[in-house]
């Protein structure tokens, strides 16, 4: 089995919702523990993008959350698998309880991607990930949905090297924050040299 691992994201996952404002918290929210044995999770994702040397946009194509049992000792743990026309893997395990796999599988593309196309250290990428993510963010209402905004890099003393991604917005929105997120999004305005803006999306089917 194919391990996904981010150590920086992972502790960011693992520090838990008592760092988070509210809108951290609606992300971050326990949803564990996970009960899939009867019919899996499907997300639709979508990405678009320049396509600029080191970077290629997924296009579209589905992450699937199932449950199976860990080959090591038979216990229950989470798995995804992602398929699109570029790239088909299997990402984890991931524990039954604890964090919710995939907004670590969305955090974790979104920080990829944007040193991909910028070239910046991804390390500093997840931690201003982190920073906005625990200590600032906007709720708001969209019909019955609760969207919690944030704003990773403005504002950032780096900026100016950011080719666009200082307008990056994450959201994410939720009909019962103890249920599956219903959609997760990261948007960037047109990047620099007249390039396409960045858009990565999951939504729930």
């Amino acid at each position: 089995m194919k391990i996904f691992r981010s150590l920086v994201l992972i502790g960011l996952l693992a520090a838990g919702p008592a760092l988070a404002d509210k809108a951290g918290d609606l992300v971050f929210t326990e949803r564990g523990p996970w009960q899939l044995t009867d019919a899996p999770l499907k997300w639709a994702i979508s990405q678009t993008g320049p396509e600029v040397e080191g970077f290629k946009p997924l296009g579209q194509g589905t992450i699937t959350m199932t449950q199976i049992s860990d080959p090591s000792d038979g216990k229950p743990v989470l798995q995804l698998a992602e398929d699109t026309a570029r790239i088909k893997r299997k990402i984890g395990p991931f524990p039954v309880t604890g964090g919710d796999p995939s907004v670590t599988f969305f955090l974790e593309t979104v920080a990829r991607d944007m040193a991909a196309l910028t070239g910046g250290s991804p390390f500093y990428i997840r931690n201003r990930l982190k920073d906005a993510l625990f200590r600032g963010g906007e709720v708001t209402q969209d019909g019955n949905l609760t969207v919690a905004s944030f704003q990773p890099f403005k504002g950032d003393k780096n900026s100016q090297r950011m080719y666009g991604f200082e307008t990056l917005v994450l959201r994410f929105a939720l009909d019962d924050p103890k249920k599956p997120i219903r959609k997760m999004s990261a948007q960037t305005g047109p990047l620099a040299g007249d390039r396409p803006a960045y858009l990565s999306e999951m939504v729930l089917k």
